[in-house]
């Protein structure tokens, strides 16, 4: 365990409000990241997902880092887009 791992672990310990927070934060978090992912594995560029989507690549940044208030119309678009299908799993 490195020493972030180690300091967010005894932060969580000592702060309910943090280890809720940071739990929630790194839920939407790793959205942008799949949302990346996919788009990689797709061998695209920001900017040629942005040509398919019709829009411009700025917005495909903003929703790879931002994804915590993607609509779900625009997720079903971009896993379209990068030849994939959202799938929804309630845990």
């Amino acid at each position: 365990m490195d020493h972030l791992e180690k300091y967010i672990e005894s932060r969580k310990r000592r702060s309910p409000a943090f280890s809720a927070d940071f739990e929630v934060g790194y839920e939407r978090f790793k959205v942008g990241v799949v949302l990346r992912m996919a788009r990689e594995d797709a061998g695209l560029s920001q900017e040629e997902l942005a040509k398919r989507l019709h829009t411009k690549k700025s917005a495909i940044s903003r929703i790879e880092n931002h994804a915590e208030d993607i609509r779900l119309s625009t997720l079903e678009k971009f896993a379209e887009a990068v030849g994939k299908r959202p799938t929804l799993r309630i845990a």
